[in-house]
């Protein structure tokens, strides 16, 4: 009888850390007929203030597929970065939708969906320029704003007769492509997809992608069924081929692979 229960002792103390937390933190969001998500305030085409005065962009449109298959109302609420996990801690938001990166720091503080959202540096270029290894761009005039991620990502495989222009800041950097000065822009493929929509006449497309940060979901710590659920919703989705159509509209191309996390 002491080795029985010793035994059920032992199993209990055993199953505690994969047990998941007892939350009630989907059922009350569906008991409340609203979710509250934070998105970027100006950061597009991920969040920024529309012309009409309604926030848009790709996170923007993932939050309202989200409430949309929730079955409850969206309230959108515009954040800086600094912002986006203390709402998130004190209960300001529920959800984080804003270009959110992980790492182990922030991992301290709060849980990462799986990855949602693509956010990489790259090597763009005309619809019409070969380009398919770092080789091609020897000889070509490269754009790239000096000192940051993407310069140095390109320093470690641009060819050494590639003709790299380094500038000052990134609005230098993509005028320099939009005027012809440059044949290849390296960027990150926000600004990119910005330049198309600024610039239809512009024919920019991505040929290389340099390094991934991908962008994840941030949700409070214990709220473990809401965790499952955007997972399934983020897997769904991208297999469904809706989140392809909300990159289509905001990136001007199609999801790249999303790593799993």
């Amino acid at each position: 009888m002491k080795t029985t229960f010793k035994s059920l002792i032992a199993a209990a103390i055993l199953a505690v850390p994969f047990s998941a937390p007892a939350q009630a933190d989907l059922a009350d969001i569906l008991s409340a007929g609203v979710i509250k998500i934070a998105v970027p305030e100006s950061f597009a085409p991920f969040g920024s203030l529309g012309i009409e005065g309604e926030h848009v962009g790709y996170d923007v449109d993932v939050a309202k597929l989200m409430a949309e298959n929730l079955g409850v109302d969206l309230e959108i609420v515009p954040v800086v970065s600094k912002q986006r996990i203390p709402f998130l801690e004190t209960g300001r938001v529920d959800l984080i939708i804003s270009s959110l990166g992980a790492n182990p720091e922030r991992a301290k503080s709060i849980w990462f969906s799986a990855a949602y959202a693509p956010f990489y540096s790259g090597v763009f270029a005309s619809e019409d320029t070969m380009i398919t290894s770092a080789a091609d761009l020897s000889g070509m005039a490269v754009g790239v704003t000096g000192g940051n991620l993407e310069d140095l990502e390109l320093s470690k495989i641009a060819p050494s007769d590639a003709n790299i222009i380094r500038f000052g800041d990134d609005a230098a950097t993509l005028a320099a492509y939009t005027s012809g000065q440059v044949d290849v822009l390296v960027t990150g493929n926000t600004a990119a997809a910005q330049l198309a929509v600024d610039s239809p006449d512009v024919s920019i497309d991505t040929k290389l992608i340099l390094k991934e940060s991908p962008a994840f979901i941030g949700i409070k710590k214990g709220d473990f069924d809401l965790l499952q659920w955007v997972n399934v919703f983020i897997l769904h989705k991208k297999l469904g081929g809706e989140l392809d159509a909300i990159s289509e509209e905001w990136f001007g191309q199609p999801l790249p692979p999303l790593p799993t996390f």
